[in-house]
């Protein structure tokens, strides 16, 4: 059984994420003359967090951001990797402020014809940060992205502010995205129920993580129910939310995961399964074709 962005072949064989990053028909890579909609994860850690939506068809594709993370140089080197570039985003969905989601770079970073899209529960720490120097589309209810895909946001527990989550649908497609989750929700559940495709944070390992050497405040910020979702809470949540076609695991912690232990709380699931990495992007996920 082969899965993830790396090779996961069966139950009884080992992940290896130096694997080949091409590993199925329905996982393509975002070449210039891709077509349809495809979500590529660029990267995703504590070190910066950013995915790209890619919608369109040859010189006519366009991209959403979401989160903005890495540094607008190297966004721009791994756009141009798929024959896109910044003036092809129209916008950056943003869940929440955090250096590693939204690098201060994009404050003057960001092509003037795109937006950037903030919950209003983020709408001071935008201002505070400096992106106030730009327009912001501030939502509150659903949002409707320029390609013209529905976006219903749902707030979470994380840190003081929360972060927000999306159900992102088009009329024959739907994804799910969710990072630094505190904890799963019946809300969150119901909202995100049945998509095709959930992205979906898998931050740590509760024993790697009792076991570091990190300090006591910062593992109970992290464990607490306002931090980040363990790979035990993540499959469970992944179960009760029935994805139809992909999960994507995203944002492991390099020093208390591995993707072989996020991969084994997946498996024999009757979905296809990606695990983003900190260092390369991972194969683009067919949503529409």
């Amino acid at each position: 059984m082969t899965r993830t962005a790396g090779v996961w072949r069966s139950s009884a064989a080992k992940f290896d994420a130096s694997g080949p990053t091409l590993w199925d028909a329905q996982v393509e890579s975002l070449l210039p003359s891709a077509s349809g909609v495809g979500l590529c994860v660029l990267a995703s850690s504590s070190s910066g967090n950013c995915s790209v939506i890619v919608h369109g068809e040859g010189r006519l594709r366009r991209a959403t951001l979401v989160d903005a993370g890495l540094s607008p140089a190297r966004t721009r080197l791994m756009l141009a990797s798929m024959g896109l570039d910044l003036s092809c985003v129209d916008e950056v969905l943003l869940t929440h402020l955090d250096a590693d989601h939204f690098h201060a770079g994009w404050v003057k970073g960001l092509p003037t014809t795109a937006r950037l899209c903030v919950h209003r529960a983020h709408r001071g720490r935008a201002e505070r940060s400096g992106a106030a120097c730009r327009p912001l589309e501030v939502f509150e209810g659903e949002l409707k992205l320029r390609c013209g895909a529905r976006v219903r946001p749902v707030v979470m527990s994380h840190d003081s502010l929360g972060v927000v989550s999306f159900r992102i649908d088009w009329s024959d497609a739907s994804l799910g995205y969710a990072t630094d989750l505190g904890r799963i929700t019946p809300g969150f559940v119901g909202a995100m129920s049945g998509v095709d495709v959930l992205a979906i944070e898998s931050n740590y390992c509760p024993k790697l993580q009792h076991a570091s050497d990190r300090p006591e405040f910062l593992k109970r910020r992290i464990m607490d129910g306002a931090g980040h979702l363990s790979n035990e809470e993540c499959g469970r949540a992944v179960r009760s939310i029935g994805p139809r076609r992909h999960v994507v695991l995203l944002h492991l912690s390099r020093e208390c995961n591995d993707p072989e232990l996020a991969a084994s709380h997946h498996l024999q699931a009757g979905y296809r399964l990606t695990v983003a990495r900190a260092d390369e992007p991972t194969p683009a996920v067919m949503l529409l074709d």
